[in-house]
């Protein structure tokens, strides 16, 4: 039975409920070397599923997340019309067509699936294009039946248009999304109303902090938090202002929650599954130990009224922006993490490309075009401080990433180049010159557009030209200076 659970056609042939339980906090749960019962946790999904909430998120890293669903929806029995969305997060390094088949695999034997409904894929540094060559071999696992349906997850507005663009066929992008994190709204969700990709969103209810616990209470010590949730939506308020204002924001979802006769978080789940492109958002279930079965019920029994965004935008007005774009917490500070840093996601990030010293003092690095060896140069070279980027194109092995987009290549261009200076041991912010050519000056708007993103904040001098570039596949070249600077 659905109660009236809205649902969605997340793509053809797979139909999920709105709300979407989502199955983080399992790793939570066995925190610490701590032990959970998989049967009677995975009993206690039932529940979920005569209610309706049918669909369930988990991950390759959420302890025994996976392993709990296969249970339920195999040995256990489970109901006919489960969906389960699960996600890949390789570590970071190069990813071979082996490694990419053996976590389907992995995931499929936990699941106990022979196809795995939604596989979401997360890119944990831009810079180094194996993230692309993990989507391409999924996208071959996809066309070979393992893989009904492909998804990412914490991507960016550029680097989702990329992959589109490239011809990976993606359905969903899941963000972190709420009435204190609105990043996605604009250019991510105008790119997904365009292809037809639905936005499953998270953070909804920040950890629990979007509720009526938090009203009026004193500002928590930061450090003395219970969960791994509020840790990380403890940073994301911090971010957005503070604790003073997002008192204010409390008092307005109170007022609106109180007009409807509804929960707070009902209010702040309403306001994001009405945004553009949302499929569903995602709540956190603690299996069997705490359940909001019933009061996300209501979820559907109620409509915002012009009155209440207006009441909700003014509260709103008094944050902050969270800074950077949809997934930017796990690449760059600020990191809004639970642990404020990535220790607890991983060790370290190796250089994109392999790089030689030579004995006159240079350092060097090839990023693998077959050009770099037939025409005798590398990609990048330094020498003390000084860094020189090639001319550089969206060039990764035999493909062109971005297709024939403008914006898209531009920015794999920037990726290439920050992949080059990162094996140098420098970075973007270190770029003091560049210089642009595009082969049609039609394109010259969205190739500057997209080096503005990139180097808003970092204004090296710029020089952009047409020029006809060799291939007439390639729609701009780029090449770099840099000065690379001190850790």
């Amino acid at each position: 039975m659905s109660h009236g659970i809205e649902r969605v056609a997340l793509a053809p042939g797979l139909e999920i409920s709105r709300v979407v339980t989502g199955l983080w906090q399992i790793a939570d749960m066995e925190r610490d070397d701590r032990a959970i019962d998989q049967n009677k946790t995975a009993q206690a999904m039932a529940p979920y599923v005569d209610a309706g909430y049918t669909t369930f998120d988990m991950a390759d890293h959420y302890g025994s997340a996976e392993e709990i669903v296969g249970r339920f929806t195999r040995q256990l029995g489970g109901r006919a019309g489960v969906q389960a969305l699960t996600k890949w997060v390789p570590v970071p390094g190069p990813i071979s067509r082996d490694d990419v088949a053996a976590a389907v695999e992995r995931s499929r034997a936990r699941l106990q699936a022979d196809v795995i409904d939604l596989l979401q894929f997360h890119a944990w540094n831009y810079a180094d294009p194996s993230w692309l060559d993990g989507l391409f071999r999924l996208q071959e696992l996809k066309s070979e039946g393992l893989i009904r349906h492909l998804g990412t997850t914490n991507i960016d507005t550029a680097h989702l248009r990329m992959a589109i663009k490239s011809g990976i066929e993606l359905v969903s992008n899941q963000v972190c999304f709420s009435l204190i994190d609105r990043r996605p709204l604009g250019g991510m969700t105008e790119l997904c109303g365009e292809h037809n990709i639905k936005l499953l969103a998270y953070g909804s209810v920040a950890g629990g902090f979007l509720t009526e616990r938090w009203l009026g209470k004193p500002e928590p010590d930061w450090d003395d938090l219970e969960t791994w949730s509020e840790m990380k939506y403890g940073r994301f308020i911090r971010a957005a202002g503070g604790w003073k204002p997002f008192q204010n924001l409390l008092r307005a979802v109170k007022t609106v929650a109180e007009r409807h006769d509804v929960s707070m978080a009902n209010v702040a789940c309403r306001y994001v599954l009405d945004q553009p492109s949302v499929g569903g958002i995602i709540i956190g279930a603690r299996l069997g130990l705490h359940e909001h079965i019933d009061d996300n019920l209501r979820l559907f029994q109620f409509a915002l009224e012009d009155r209440d965004r207006a009441d909700l935008d003014a509260a709103l007005s008094g944050l902050d922006d969270i800074p950077g774009g949809p997934g930017d917490e796990y690449r760059r500070e600020p990191f809004l993490t639970a642990s404020g840093d990535l220790s607890h996601h991983l060790d370290r990030f190796p250089p994109p490309y392999a790089s030689e010293s030579r004995p006159d003092g240079r350092h060097i690095v090839f990023s693998g075009t077959p050009w770099e060896e037939m025409a005798g140069y590398c990609r990048a070279v330094r020498h003390g401080r000084n860094i020189w980027v090639s001319g550089t194109t969206a060039t990764h092995r035999q493909a062109v990433i971005g297709g024939s987009d403008a914006a898209a290549q531009t920015h794999f261009v920037i990726d290439k180049i920050d992949g080059a200076l990162q094996s140098l041991g420098s970075r973007l912010h270190d770029v003091v010159r560049t210089r642009v050519f595009v082969s049609d000056a039609s394109h010259w708007e969205a190739v500057a557009r997209a080096h503005g993103e990139r180097f808003r904040e970092i204004l090296p001098a710029n020089t952009l030209v047409q020029a006809r570039l060799i291939g007439d596949e390639y729609l701009v070249e780029m090449e770099a200076e840099a000065i690379a600077h001190d850790p």
